[in-house]
């Protein structure tokens, strides 16, 4: 068994590391992956956990938890808000192949060949996605908003609801007593 302490990145290592901008009281799993650090932004206290892959235009603001085996796919870019987290296993992507026919499919396949269309997603403040959510491309979950386990996010979501199913639908109003806590 791994100690804990030695299963996130030091100090001296993350600031090492070619991030765009890493804040305080970042702790990452050894264990996670990471493609075009460059690109990616980290806020204060972010935790991120093994097997997680972040790749492209990403922004984490701060409060932020990635659970194990996140994917993120930032190629039009993926913002998440302060006090936001993602249960393990769900997957954002902002951009997808076109699965018409028409075009080939995939990165080793000619540029001129293929088709890729998508947009930025955003996750605004004090939303959470449950377990396996898939967030597809161009939306945004708004404030507050949570979604269920196994939940397909193919459209933007209204604020403070909560939502579930294949696609999603929203269930009910979440409450907004947390505010008065921050």
């Amino acid at each position: 068994m791994q100690n804990n302490k030695n299963s996130f990145l030091t100090k001296t290592e993350l600031e090492n590391l070619p991030f765009k901008q890493i804040g305080n009281h970042v702790l990452i799993s050894r264990k996670a992956s990471f493609f075009n650090m460059e690109e990616i932004s980290i806020g204060n206290n972010v935790r991120i956990d093994d097997f997680s892959l972040l790749s492209g235009k990403i922004t984490i603001g701060s409060n932020v938890h990635i659970s194990a085996y996140c994917a993120l796919y930032g190629k039009f870019g993926i913002e998440l808000k302060d006090h936001t987290g993602l249960s393990p296993r769900c997957t954002i992507i902002s951009a997808s192949d076109d699965f018409s026919g028409e075009y080939l499919i995939g990165p080793t396949n000619d540029p001129q060949m293929t088709k890729i269309s998508g947009g930025k997603v955003i996750i605004e403040k004090f939303a959470q996605l449950g377990v396996n959510t898939v967030i597809l491309p161009d939306l945004t979950i708004k404030e507050g908003t949570v979604t269920g386990a196994m939940t397909l996010v193919n459209k933007s979501l209204d604020s403070w609801g909560v939502y579930t199913g294949i696609p999603a639908k929203k269930l009910k109003n979440r409450s907004k007593h947390l505010l008065n806590k921050i």
